[in-house]
C-alpha cells in the first residue's frame, strides 16, 4: 500500500512544482524568481551609458583556489574605511560602476569596491540575467567576499550596499565580515529567513522596499523586521510606494522621487556609520 501512496504523493508535488517559480536551492540567490515573467518585465532593459570611469579593475585570491574580481575607487590617502557594492542581476556593468563613482564622490576618503559576483558576465537581456543569477552559488558567492574581505585586510572598516539581487547579498556579505562591517543597506533584496543565519550579523542594517513588491513583499519585509527583533539586530525599515527595481542604477523607467529619497536615506545611513 505504501508504493501507490508515495506515486500520489510525488504526483502531487510535480504539480505544484509546475505552478511555482523555479527555486534555487541557494538562500543567497534571487533564483527562485528568474523565470517569473512578471519579474523580467519588471527589469527594464538597461540603457546605452557612455561612460569612461576613473576607477580599475583589480582581481584577487578566493578561498576556493580562484581569483574574484571588483571595479575598485581608491583615495589618494585611504583611510581603512572600505564599501562593497553588489550589482542586481544584469550583472557589473557600466550603471553599477558608474553608481560605484557617485557612491565613492559622496562618500569622501572611501575605498570603493563594486565586486563582480557573475565572475565576468553581465547581460542586457532579461532571460539571460535570470539564467546568470540562477548560476550563482551560495559556494562561489561567498568565496568572492570572504576573497574581498582579505584583500582589504582584518583592520579596514567595511560597509555594504546592493540593489535586488545585491541587496540579498549585501546583507550575507556583512554577516560574513562580523564585526568589521559597520552597517549594511540592502535595496529590495531578499533578506535571510532564520536566526541560526542572521545571528553573526554585527552590523546595523538599513532595508529600503517597496511597498508594491509582488517577490520582496511587505509579507516579507515585515518577517524579516519580526526576525530581526526577535534576534537583537538593528534593524531600520523604509518602504516606499514604488514597484520592485524602483531605484535600480540600470534602470531607464526608474522613480525618481522615491528613488531620490532612497538614495538620501542610503548616505545619510552610510556616513553616519563610517563616521563621516
Amino acid at each position: 500500500m505504501k508504493l501507490p501512496i508515495l506515486f500520489i504523493t510525488m504526483i502531487g508535488l510535480l504539480s505544484l512544482s509546475a505552478c511555482q517559480p523555479k527555486a534555487n536551492t541557494d538562500q543567497g540567490n534571487m533564483g527562485q524568481f528568474a523565470d517569473d515573467t512578471a519579474f523580467q518585465a519588471a527589469h527594464d532593459k538597461p540603457e546605452e551609458l557612455a561612460f569612461t570611469g576613473k576607477g580599475e579593475m583589480i582581481t584577487f585570491a578566493t578561498p576556493d583556489g580562484k581569483q574574484g574580481s571588483a571595479y575598485a575607487l581608491k583615495p589618494a590617502q585611504p583611510s581603512g574605511k572600505v564599501l562593497f557594492v553588489i550589482h542586481e542581476w544584469w550583472g557589473l556593468n557600466d550603471h553599477i560602476k558608474q553608481e560605484a563613482e557617485h557612491l565613492f564622490d559622496s562618500l569622501q576618503n572611501v575605498t570603493v569596491m563594486a565586486l563582480d559576483m557573475y565572475d565576468g558576465k553581465s547581460t542586457d537581456n532579461p532571460e539571460e540575467a535570470g539564467k546568470l543569477m540562477q548560476a550563482v552559488s551560495n559556494d562561489r558567492a561567498e568565496a568572492i567576499i570572504k576573497g574581498a574581505l582579505t584583500q582589504v585586510g582584518s583592520t579596514a572598516q567595511i560597509a555594504t550596499i546592493g540593489w535586488c539581487f545585491g541587496g540579498g547579498w549585501s546583507l550575507r556579505s556583512a554577516i560574513l565580515g562580523g564585526k568589521q562591517v559597520v552597517g549594511t543597506v540592502m535595496y529590495y533584496g531578499l533578506p535571510v529567513d532564520n536566526a541560526k543565519e542572521l545571528a553573526p550579523l554585527k552590523a546595523p542594517v538599513l532595508g529600503i522596499f517597496a511597498a508594491k513588491d509582488a517577490w520582496i513583499t511587505p509579507e516579507v519585509v515585515t518577517k524579516f523586521e519580526n526576525l530581526a527583533k526577535a534576534t537583537g539586530k538593528s534593524l531600520e525599515v523604509h518602504q516606499f510606494p514604488a514597484d520592485h527595481a524602483f531605484a535600480n542604477p540600470s534602470n531607464p523607467n526608474f522613480d525618481a522621487k522615491n528613488a531620490g529619497e532612497a538614495n538620501k536615506l542610503a548616505l545619510t545611513f552610510l556616513r553616519k556609520h563610517f563616521g563621516a
